[in-house]
């Protein structure tokens, strides 16, 4: 190997190096940020009340019901408007929470769209940005 052959392969080495300490850096940040995100998800509730307000739901940050309250004139309505109004602020405090959840993950993917990926750094590697669009389309 010659020396023109050599510094090509440490410049070559060299610049494979900097991509991979530079996606250790991005996953040790998304790591943190991920902890900061599970906590949030994990206290997080949501509320929103029927438009005639008669009932109003919490949701935890799935989406699933963790409390139901109704007003004083709720049980005066007949049962079919009693169960309309249930499902109507249920699922705005799902909606609400399903947001929250979007903003809370988008910086994170972001952060993950500037990462090389995988076949950047080792031709013929499989692609997790493949693999992950794959699951976001089959959901």
């Amino acid at each position: 190997m010659d020396h023109w052959e050599r510094e090509e392969l440490h410049s070559a080495t060299f610049g494979m190096r900097k991509q991979v300490d530079q996606m250790l850096d991005v996953l040790a940040e998304q790591r943190v940020r991920l902890g900061e995100i599970q906590q949030q998800l994990v206290t997080a509730h949501y509320t929103a009340s029927s438009s005639d307000g008669l009932v109003e739901v919490t949701v935890d940050s799935a989406g699933v019901p963790t409390e139901v309250r109704f007003a004083r004139g709720a049980l005066r309505s007949t049962v079919d408007q009693l169960g309309r109004s249930t499902t109507e602020a249920a699922r705005e405090a799902a909606r609400r929470a399903q947001e929250q959840v979007r903003q809370l993950v988008t910086p994170i993917a972001a952060a993950a769209d500037v990462l090389p990926d995988l076949p950047d750094l080792m031709p013929g590697a499989p692609s997790l940005r493949e693999l992950r669009d794959g699951q976001r389309n089959s959901e």
